[in-house]
């Protein structure tokens, strides 16, 4: 059977360079679908191969992700003693995503997965395939060309990862060969009704309280071709829910007939968190995001900063108004 990919030789050599070491497997803070079931795939990966490697993320998992860890070693940081660990990222378009307090604590990363076009490379070595539809798609690549042990966990896990960066296999990433590694991770033991079933059949009465809330502060912009909605720090009180269950709320903007931009601003004690979504890569959701030190992808983006929501608006609604410019003009590549 061909190769999925040509980096995946390369891929198996850097994982050679681990054996006998202590490696820690990084992801991003405010860990989404595709960041946890790749933490989990490569460390049980790096496990099968007989290294001592554990996963480690800021944040603690969220609710609806838990059930795919199984018995994966995945810890918070104060939880893993020590310094002499060897570390990896996955889904990290930057080394500071991974958290203030880790990326002191390792200032050098060792490998780098990921599949965010505005990845700087900042591993001593990078797999970085943007045209990838989620850094699981990558992992599962590498693993299935190297024929390197996948169990019902790791193959259920990258699966997650393929089926939550993809929208549920409706964004423009997802192509036949995304289906042909799905096919085999199903096939490895992934369980398409049960990651569905967790992920969008068990929702809490105040989410859907917290969605009402995000859903009426929809504000229309640019000839309503640009929507934008906002959750108050407030919010979250009122219906008994945190950040994380927010996830995924932004792609109710970016769905309107007529919509080209989509984007969640929350508000979070002077702290704004801001996800964007595209219905179309010509719109480089991502450059957008650049503007405000985020970034992403092409059609997915996000940035974090410290200001008052209400100040931040007019120059966020400005910035937009610049960057539709620049698409009219055909100034952004794609």
């Amino acid at each position: 059977m061909a190769s999925f990919l040509e980096e995946s030789s390369a891929f198996s050599s850097a994982l050679s360079q681990l054996a006998s070491k202590s490696v820690l497997v990084l992801g991003h803070r405010r860990p989404d679908g595709d960041c946890v079931g790749s933490q989990v795939a490569l460390t049980r990966v790096l496990r099968a191969q007989g290294i001592d490697a554990k996963a480690v993320n800021n944040d603690p998992v969220p609710r609806t992700l838990q059930k795919f860890v199984g018995d994966t070693p995945f810890f918070r940081p104060d939880e893993v003693d020590g310094d002499h660990y060897v570390a990896l990222t996955v889904d990290c378009a930057d080394h500071k995503r991974v958290g203030d307090k880790l990326a002191a604590r390792f200032p050098t990363i060792f490998l780098n997965v990921d599949h965010h076009v505005s990845n700087d490379r900042y591993a001593e070595i990078n797999f970085v395939l943007p045209e990838a539809s989620a850094t699981g798609e990558v992992l599962g690549k590498f693993f299935l060309d190297n024929e390197l042990e996948i169990d019902s966990v790791t193959a259920e896990a990258l699966y997650l990862g393929i089926c939550t960066d993809t929208g549920q296999f409706c964004y423009s990433g997802t192509n036949a060969s995304v289906f042909e590694v799905c096919r085999r991770l199903c096939e490895a033991g992934a369980n398409p009704s049960s990651v569905a079933h967790e992920l969008y059949e068990r929702e809490k009465p105040g989410r859907i309280q917290l969605l009402q809330k995000f859903l009426a502060s929809f504000r229309m912009e640019f000839e309503d071709r640009v929507c934008i909605g906002s959750i108050q720090g407030a919010d979250y009180a009122d219906t008994e829910t945190s950040p994380e269950d927010a996830e995924n709320f932004v792609d109710y903007s970016r769905s309107l007939d007529g919509v080209d931009i989509g984007s969640l601003l929350e508000d979070r004690d002077g702290q704004i968190k801001g996800s964007l979504r595209a219905k179309d890569s010509r719109f480089r959701v991502d450059l957008l995001a650049k503007k405000f030190s985020g970034g992403g992808h092409a059609c997915a983006a996000g940035f974090n900063l410290e200001m008052e929501l209400d100040e931040f608006y007019p120059e966020f609604v400005n910035a937009i108004g610049k960057h539709l410019e620049r698409v009219k003009n055909g100034e952004l590549a794609t």
